[in-house]
């Protein structure tokens, strides 16, 4: 386990809180449009989670998560961007089955829409489920640059934040027991045993 990095995943200032408050392990990702070979991959395995205001649409999200996003303009960004979790990325999965993301559903914050975009977008590419153990450390702000905008999933920040003094969101047992009920749901249902509403 690294003690120090720079390398972050750039996700919804929504999806890093929900993590961050154990309200979620799992991020839906295709990658950003300026993905290395146009397709998403994961770079890195512990990332700290670099939260994005610009691109969060309500429209997309359940109602409880959609009534906690402010709007910004197009292009804006904070001064300083806060730091303070960073993440195991344990569990990598491709799904195209859409009874098998519909599945999904009760385990993350986004909504039917969200699901339906994502899976039009590059249709012949998966829709990758990330499963994230989460930690929480004492908060870092960090000066926003130029290279960290743009629709792009990974970033290296200009500093390596220390990760020594972090704290798992989850205890080993619960975070273990919410992969299981996910790996489940999506089993039952690729194997025929269970249908989505």
């Amino acid at each position: 386990m690294q003690l120090h990095t720079s390398h972050a995943l750039k996700e919804w200032a929504v999806a890093v809180e929900a993590l961050e408050q154990a309200k979620t392990i799992m991020l839906l990702r295709k990658g950003g449009i300026h993905e290395q070979s146009g397709r998403f991959r994961v770079a890195y395995n512990q990332v700290l989670l670099y939260p994005t205001y610009e691109h969060q649409q309500p429209a997309l999200l359940k109602p409880e998560y959609a009534d906690t996003v402010i709007p910004v303009t197009s292009g804006w960004h904070p001064e300083t961007v806060r730091i303070g979790s960073w993440a195991e990325i344990t569990d990598i999965l491709p799904v195209s089955d859409l009874q098998a993301i519909e599945a999904l559903l009760p385990f993350h914050i986004w909504n039917e829409k969200f699901i339906s975009d994502r899976l039009k977008w590059k249709s012949r590419q998966p829709l990758y489920v990330l499963l994230l153990r989460v930690y929480i450390f004492p908060q870092v702000h960090i000066s926003y640059r130029a290279e960290y905008g743009g629709c792009k999933s990974w970033i290296d920040i200009a500093q390596t934040i220390s990760v020594a003094n972090f704290q798992p969101v989850l205890s080993d047992a619960a975070y273990a027991h919410k992969v299981a009920e996910i790996r489940q749901t999506m089993s039952y249902v690729l194997q025929g045993l269970v249908t989505s509403d």
